[in-house]
């Protein structure tokens, strides 16, 4: 199967070109990252160009998309779910949306094994998003909260954002962000089996900053009890 996959969960933009065998763990054809949180929208559509080419495929030859759909910053989280679920459409191919923290994680499975693991990645406002898991499977998560306020229980590795993830006394991995492979990683299984995706759903975890400004605006106006 040829699979495009997407993520814009984190500060990085991720997007590959994937080819996905019926027994074989999925291999990257072409893959792109840009770590710049503020472009988002502006290199996606131009790196999904890029990886296709690269790998001699059009968006004819797809089989399936694949985007996080995180938890991440609203903003960032949207262009990349969007953009995966208006292409997906136009190709009339379906698309999978995974959780972003589980595709960090098939990364880091991917460059050592299956060890008790905690990923964190910025959520700005001075939080982080986080999960826990074990034996590859999420045991708690995904969530949001300050740093400090993760409890890493029992996890002998973390992976993510640098500046946050080396806050916890434990060895950290090298893996900062989903990529192409594991991004397909985490939805292989639907795949393979031909499962109808689910709606694709964000996970913000919590509301957008215009949202309760207004919502505070609207407080405001309340006449005092």
């Amino acid at each position: 199967m040829k699979i495009l996959a997407i993520d814009t969960a984190t500060p990085a933009v991720v997007t590959g070109a994937v080819d996905l065998s019926p027994d074989q763990t999925p291999v990257a054809v072409a893959e792109r990252v840009v770590h710049d949180h503020r472009r988002h929208a502006e290199v996606l559509t131009t790196l999904m160009a890029e990886v296709l080419a690269e790998a001699g495929w059009t968006g004819a030859d797809l089989d399936a998309v694949v985007v996080g759909c995180g938890p991440g910053p609203f903003t960032g989280l949207r262009v990349g779910m969007a953009t995966a679920a208006a292409y997906a459409d136009a190709l009339a191919v379906p698309v999978h949306g995974v959780c972003s923290l589980d595709a960090v994680a098939a990364a880091v499975e991917a460059d050592g094994g299956e060890r008790p693991l905690l990923v964190v990645t910025d959520a700005r406002r001075r939080e982080v998003y986080w999960a826990r898991y074990t034996a590859g499977t999420r045991s708690a998560g995904p969530d949001v909260c300050a740093p400090d306020a993760v409890d890493p229980a029992g996890a002998v590795l973390v992976a993510g954002t640098p500046g946050f993830s080396d806050r916890y006394g434990l060895p950290v991995s090298p893996v900062e962000v989903p990529t192409a492979a594991s991004l397909v990683t985490a939805a292989a299984g639907a795949l393979r089996a031909g499962t109808a995706p689910e709606p694709l759903t964000p996970l913000y975890l919590r509301r957008p900053d215009a949202v309760e400004l207004k919502d505070q605006r609207r407080k405001s106006l309340l006449p005092e009890k």
